[in-house]
């Protein structure tokens, strides 16, 4: 199987870490090689965090070289904006449609991004994924990573049982009461890419 890169890219605190461990972790369950690579730059504070995964038959490195990106996830349209050049031709990009404004903006700093939904629209092969409203529907706000991990889940060959186990396996312990919520969350996400 040729190596599959992934990049996960959104702002701290929206689960982007947690959702690339859940690939990570199904992946290796599918035997797949897999290596993962992050990056945190002041994510408690609102800053952009990256997460990339390679799966494969063999990986040799951790970090996706630049333009090469198949699948690329973002938490956020202009995160969407900022990491579309990562992506390869013919790659997807699976988008959450919301728009968390940076800190720099509405404190006056800098000006808002004009025409944000246009320049999403113009990624190539862009997946607008209505993630608050399928969370919400799943029972949780806190589960947007996990529809945006079920979008993922439809153009990644893990089959959809290795999801579940890692998943099973990440909501262990006092967390499994919000693994039935979580996997409600996956399967709309799913759904919703899906055809």
């Amino acid at each position: 199987m040729e190596t599959i890169d992934i990049t996960l890219a959104g702002v701290g605190g929206q689960g982007i870490i947690l959702a690339a461990d859940l690939l990570a972790d199904a992946a290796a369950r599918a035997g797949l090689d897999v290596k993962k690579s992050e990056i945190h730059g002041m994510a408690q504070r609102g800053g952009s965090v990256v997460s990339q995964v390679r799966i494969g038959d063999k990986v040799a490195s951790p970090i996706v070289q630049h333009g090469k990106t198949g699948i690329l996830v973002c938490f956020d349209k202009l995160e969407a904006v900022r990491m579309s050049q990562t992506l390869k031709p013919g790659g997807v990009a699976i988008v959450n449609n919301m728009y968390l404004t940076p800190v720099t903006v509405s404190s006056g700093q800098q000006s808002d991004v004009e025409d944000l939904d246009g320049r999403v629209r113009a990624i190539p092969g862009v997946k607008l994924v209505d993630a608050p409203a399928l969370a919400a529907r799943a029972g949780g706000a806190r589960a947007m990573n996990m529809v945006l991990a079920g979008a993922l889940s439809a153009f990644c060959p893990v089959p959809e049982e290795y999801w579940r186990e890692a998943a099973e396996a990440l909501f262990a312990g006092p967390k499994a009461k919000f693994l039935e919520m979580n996997m409600k969350a996956f399967a709309l996400g799913r759904e919703s890419v899906a055809g």
